[in-house]
């Protein structure tokens, strides 16, 4: 029987009390008999919205009618088809302005929960199957990815799958990318990320760390060593400031550094090599996915009272809801329509506080979101002792400067015809390398729409 209910499945959590004082997955994952009472409020419409809304194209009434009837395998398969990394997408997709935005159930009621039945089905693969070896025959052909992120896992496991011999050079430490080094313990696990990695090793993957490519070896080096394509998915890692005053303070961070120092450096450890400065109050800057990671961080590392600024108001919030809800449960003060104008420190160089100006909406800009504006007379100082500026990224500039032919925007993107060709003959790009900062999702979507052109240019040779 159908389900008819109007409401998702809500998804257990652990309390704001305990998640706030660890590092634990505060999101646990549907129950069984949750799943199939989800799965069952799928209308399995004729020419599904949702799919349209999914950046890799999943058949998402598909795998969920599989999950229906107990064919937990089967919904996997459905799944694995379009996506290497279906446990982390179900954690850390924005499903609420993708697939589920298109759902027919959204219109008079909550969508159904694509990405929990995703994150379900994924997680009971990877209980009841682990390390299952998918290897395909190799077709005699070699490419190299520069860079282990979501557009690089996506791009080697579509070539995997069609018998390419895949190597992935990272530049750190850790295979990952963003996934490790970016997204907290408290969403993504990291186990969870070495799962889904331990996944494409089963399928002939070839991991290769401590690889700096531009450094220690270059693209043509890639080409000599007879890689016949290279895929670039190094993301977007150069961190961006304001250029205020007092910026270059001892406390100052860009969130790209606290989160890896945080989540893949263990920061957060007593014995940690490369500790936080332990603080009582923090503000962040920024109102995106990572300035609530890193608040929550901040939190979970002892400070006392955390804020996030932000010079537009709540509506204008680009974070997921569910990562603002939980902010706000977890304790974190939100100073809307705040901008920070200078950086105020003490005769040590150590931050002290914030000098903000209060802000209003006037009317919109360029970007159609109605323009900040600052209200005369309004400065006011806001004590802290740590201030992590989560204002975005670019892509670093390492790969277009030891590269020859490579068109990039004037901004440092790398230039591609869409498909993933760069100027460069045999060199392709996805992912943030190519767009700026964007989801994990949309940078998967560029390495699999890559790894169809590789492969159709291999071909012709």
């Amino acid at each position: 029987m159908p389900n008819m209910s109007p409401k998702m499945n809500e998804m257990p959590t652990l309390s704001p009390e305990e998640r706030s004082k660890c590092f634990s997955e505060v999101a646990l994952g549907y129950t069984e008999s949750a799943a199939l009472d989800e799965a069952a409020r799928c209308l399995h419409c004729k020419n599904p919205p949702c799919v349209t809304g999914c950046p890799v194209n999943i058949r998402i009434p598909d795998f969920i009618a599989r999950l229906r009837e107990n064919d937990y395998d089967g919904a996997y398969s459905v799944i694995s088809e379009s996506s290497s990394l279906p446990a982390v997408c179900g954690r850390v997709c924005p499903q609420e302005t993708q697939c589920e935005s298109k759902c027919v159930r959204g219109i008079k009621g909550d969508a159904v929960g694509i990405g929990r039945l995703e994150r379900f089905v994924a997680d009971r693969h990877n209980e009841t199957h682990p390390g299952e070896s998918a290897n395909k025959e190799k077709n005699g052909h070699r490419v190299a990815i520069v860079g282990s992120g979501p557009s690089g896992l996506a791009c080697a496991g579509d070539l995997a799958r069609m018998g390419y011999d895949v190597t992935v050079f990272e530049a750190l430490h850790t295979a990952g990318g963003v996934l490790v080094y970016g997204i907290p313990e408290f969403r993504l696990p990291k186990s969870i990320v070495r799962v889904e990695i331990g996944n494409l090793e089963a399928m002939g993957v070839k991991f290769e760390t401590d690889m700096v490519i531009g450094r220690i070896l270059s693209v043509d080096d890639l080409f000599e060593k007879g890689f016949e394509a290279v895929f670039i998915g190094t993301g977007a890692g150069l961190p961006k400031f304001m250029n205020i005053p007092g910026e270059n303070y001892s406390g100052v961070y860009s969130a790209n550094e606290f989160l890896t120092r945080v989540n893949l450096m263990g920061a957060f450890r007593e014995d940690a090599d490369t500790p936080i400065m332990r603080v009582q109050r923090v503000a962040v800057v920024g109102g995106g996915n990572v300035a609530m990671d890193a608040a929550r961080c901040a939190l979970r590392l002892g400070a006392q009272e955390v804020s996030i600024v932000y010079r537009r108001g709540e509506e204008e919030l680009p974070a997921r809801r569910e990562e603002i809800e939980h902010a706000k449960e977890e304790g974190i003060t939100f100073r809307l329509l705040t901008n920070p104008v200078a950086v105020l420190g003490d005769d040590k160089r150590a931050v002290r506080a914030l000098k903000c100006v209060k802000m209003t909406l006037g009317e919109p800009d360029a970007s159609g979101r109605r323009r900040p504006v600052e209200i005369d007379g309004s400065e006011y100082e806001l004590p802290v002792d740590c201030v992590i500026m989560a204002l975005g990224t670019s892509p670093n500039p390492l790969i277009k400067d030891t590269t020859e032919g490579l068109d990039t925007e004037r901004w440092g993107g790398i230039v591609t015809d869409g498909d993933g060709k760069t100027s460069r003959e045999g060199v392709f790009a996805g992912g943030d390398a190519v767009t700026g900062a964007a989801t994990v999702i949309l940078a998967m979507g560029a390495g699999k729409t890559a790894a169809k052109a590789i492969d159709a240019y291999i071909k012709s040779k």
